[in-house]
């Protein structure tokens, strides 16, 4: 067979072991047990079952407005590029439902194990050490333990990080633009899956490779040319990259500079980004680096979505906040991973060593004071939270120099000497020391429970009381027996590769074995199912059932403890859901918000939902604003209309300039302020308007013609110069024509839009057409155009070539 061919036969030979691997959720009638998948992502992709096969493949490239959640929103249109994913679509309609997704997570697990299988190929491994770094990647519990957390997307963007160090790789070797050009391609896509901050650090590793990389040629090749080359096509992949993505990155990089995290946010001093309390909150505490080896030693996920299987002794119990998930990367490629570093140093050994290390000491966060200056001095690191999810680039790493440490076990020569002999000597030691460990617990445990007092007592979210101090503490010394004991199990097998006690072609398999028994264990604590749930919807409560038929173009604010995207997904609007990053206009709103002003009124909330006893408490602070018109029938809820709601458009014919948007909150808290009377604006109107608190005429009259997710139409009867305000969100992906001709939008009340009018009859028409995404989608398309148009070219040469050369042999 040829050597492609037997690389096909491993590849293949790994999704089978994959398979069997996670057959648990891949052969079942039950859904993953996460949160995150049985109440938002399987509703989504829910569709695909029943669509028709070339259905599948229609792609609508419109941004989109959504008018049901938080008071209205988009993103600019920064997540339509997921409709390019055509294979995602492909698998979830191939496989029956719910297990669609759980084959979705495992093919791109594969799909990831085999990108570091084709790298660690490019850069010399022999396959059976390619094919244990590539199982690592795909069945470490650092990646495979995000099915717990329902982190589907995550799974799939990490998946596509392997494949742009390859093709990166393969671009150095051989100096083709097609090979980066690919590379930027793949990260588009990886992009496109939407995990941004994963896409961000690969970009950041990548960036990190390729500089040192260059560098490292640089210094040993000074007499050869083909430099300035190799600079060029290392740009080209950088602007390639940003063009082929810009159907994404552009509506997201303009809409984030309006969010809280962005460069008009109060958080990081008024620079943009997180707050450092955030941003450091999920930083890998230095203790649990001993997780590497003892991977339950803080306890195992977080009791979410129901109790745990039994078995899990004890719940994560560290510093974080909380985790879902583990960091262990199994035990044996750390024995592996220090014999090319020792005994080859290669200047793959050394990047694949710098990914770990820089990988791991970017994760530890606010324990790092490279963390601190990155998160200060270097753009985008203070856009996101949890730094530890830095950690699959040093699973990549570790990986590499696995596959190197297996082939230096299998080579003849390198295994024979004395240093190999020296260090198989020094792994005894590791299990002597775990050992030493667990008798230590046993020997001296008070010496250890005073030591960890301060956090093995601290109760959790779901547990509480004093058996946790018991349940911690044995599960830490059988965490540590278990570790001593995979530890004596691997240092045997190392000794036996080593010692040739083994026949050198079962040598690969007796590695691939330990691997998987070692991180099968821990992987079944994160592998968790439940019986498919019946419906997205929840039911429809009597409350909902009032105001469903009352709210048309209005908004419900629920008080109660029901959660606001239950009534979104019954087609009501509400003016608040929970999102990790708000607009900071919206967020200013909010920390102001007030029912004794009228911030509820022009918003449009025209009913409260409380609990009974929750309102005759706060009744009293009512007054007529808000009063009873329904109970359900259990007693238990009730709908308090809003009395002065504002209708979906009005005029005002004063307006006040406040020219610092920050200060408007105060303002319209202030019960005294009339937004029927004037508005607040940010800028000088350009018509004449009347003076606030002038006494005036009514201005008009306004009436609603359209009203849908990216179109509201308005007929309009102005008296006077006014403002036209509509209750919806400002943002400037609208535009506004009154009468067929442009007109510009003006923020209003800090959250508003709004629109100058002269006297007269008017049309005026808002439509959701956001400039960014036109111009990032026309880059994009024409980006996919030139690439397509390279490959072909590419393969018309090289089908070219080998035809000469096969014509030749002939």
């Amino acid at each position: 067979m040829t050597e492609r061919k037997n690389d096909l036969l491993a590849l293949a030979t790994m999704l089978a072991l994959l398979i069997a691997f996670f057959c648990k959720i891949l052969f079942t009638d039950q859904i993953i047990r996460a949160p995150d998948i049985t109440a938002e992502f399987y509703w989504t992709i829910k569709q695909y079952g029943q669509m028709g096969f070339w259905d599948l493949f229609r792609v609508s490239l419109q941004a989109g407005w959504d008018t049901l959640a938080n008071g209205g929103g988009s993103e600019g249109g920064g997540t339509v590029s997921m409709q390019f994913l055509l294979y995602r679509n492909l698998i979830f309609w191939l496989f029956p439902e719910p297990v669609n997704i759980a084959w979705f997570i495992v093919l791109h697990l594969f799909f990831g194990g085999a990108g570091v299988f084709c790298f660690c190929r490019t850069i010399g491994c022999s396959r059976p050490a390619a094919f244990f770094a590539g199982l690592l990647f795909a069945i470490a519990p650092e990646n495979a333990s995000l099915i717990n957390a329902g982190h589907v997307q995550k799974i799939a963007t990490i998946s596509f990080a392997p494949w742009a160090f390859y093709f990166l790789e393969r671009g150095f070797c051989s100096r083709r633009l097609i090979y980066f050009l690919t590379t930027s391609v793949v990260l588009a896509f990886q992009f496109f899956n939407m995990h941004w901050q994963v896409a961000y650090y690969t970009c950041l590793a990548l960036g990190c490779y390729a500089l040192c990389r260059y560098t490292a040629l640089l210094i040993s090749r000074r007499k050869e040319g083909g430099h300035l080359r190799l600079f060029t096509l290392n740009l080209v992949t950088l602007f390639f990259f940003l063009s082929t993505v810009a159907i994404s990155l552009v509506p997201l990089a303009n809409w984030s500079q309006e969010t809280t995290r962005g460069g008009q946010s109060g958080a990081n001093q008024g620079e943009g980004g997180l707050d450092l309390e955030e941003a450091m909150s999920w930083s890998l505490p230095p203790e649990e680096l001993a997780t590497f080896a003892i991977p339950g030693l803080f306890g195992f996920s977080r009791q979410e979505g129901g109790g745990n299987s039994n078995n899990i002794d004890a719940y994560y119990w560290g510093r974080m906040n909380f985790t879902q998930t583990t960091d262990y990367l199994g035990f044996l490629p750390w024995l592996l991973a220090p014999l090319p570093l020792i005994f080859r140093r290669n200047r793959f050994s050394w990047l694949a060593g710098g990914m770990v290390t820089a990988g791991i000491t970017f994760s530890l966060g606010k324990y790092s004071a490279v963390y601190w200056f990155l998160f200060q001095h270097f753009p985008g690191i203070n856009h996101f939270r949890v730094p530890k999810m830095m950690m699959f680039i040093p699973l990549l790493g570790l990986g590499i120099l696995a596959a190197q440490g297996i082939d230096i076990l299998l080579g003849g020569d390198m295994r024979d000497s004395r240093g190999v002999r020296w260090y198989r000597y020094g792994l005894a030691g590791i299990p002597v020391i775990l050992l030493g460990l667990l008798a230590s617990q046993f020997l001296a445990n008070g010496v250890w429970k005073s030591a960890l007092e301060e956090m093995i007592v601290q109760p959790t979210r779901y547990q509480q009381g004093a058996e946790l101090v018991s349940q911690r503490w044995e599960n830490l010394r059988l965490e540590t027996g278990w570790a001593a004991g995979v530890a004596t199990f691997s240092v045997l097998g190392v000794w036996g590769i080593a010692g040739r006690w083994f026949p050198l072609r079962w040598s690969p398999l007796l590695l691939v074995a330990l691997l998987l028994a070692d991180v099968g264990r821990v992987n079944a604590k994160y592998t968790l199912l439940q019986p498919l749930p019946k419906t997205l919807r929840a039911p429809l409560t009597p409350a909902m059932e009032y105001v469903k038929k009352e709210t048309g173009q209005y908004r419900v604010l629920p008080m109660n403890s029901a959660d606001p995207m239950n009534f979104v997904s019954n087609g009501i609007p509400v003016m608040f859901t929970s999102n990790p990053v708000q607009m900071w206009r919206w967020q200013l709103f909010l920390d102001n918000f007030g029912f004794g002003s009228a911030m509820p009124d022009f918003m449009n909330v025209k009913y409260l939902i409380y609990e009974t006893n929750q309102y005759e408490r706060e009744k009293g602070q009512m007054g007529d604003h808000f009063v009873p018109v329904y109970r359900t029938p259990d007693g238990k809820e009730v709908v308090l209309q809003n009395r002065r709601v504002f209708p979906k458009g009005w005029l005002v014919p004063a307006v006040a300039v406040i020219d610092d948007p920050r200060k408007i909150p105060g303002i319209l808290a202030n019960p005294a302020f009339d937004p029927s009377r004037s508005a607040l604006v940010e800028s000088p109107p350009p018509v004449a308007m009347a003076p606030v608190g002038a006494t005036t005429t009514n201005p008009g009259t306004v009436s609603v013609t359209a009203y849908e997710n990216n179109l509201v139409t308005l007929q309009v009867q102005s008296t006077t110069n006014a403002l036209l305000v509509l209750g919806d969100k400002y943002f400037d992906g609208w535009r506004a024509s009154v009468d067929g001709r442009d007109a510009p939008i003006v923020p209003v009340n800090l959250v508003l839009r709004g629109v100058y009018l002269t006297p007269g009859e008017h049309w005026v028409k808002f439509s959701f057409d956001p400039l960014p995404f036109k111009i990032g989608k026309w880059l994009t398309l024409i980006s996919f155009a030139f690439y397509t148009l390279f490959l072909g070219w590419e393969w018309r040469v090289g089908a070219g070539a080998a035809a000469k050369v096969m014509s030749s042999e002939g």
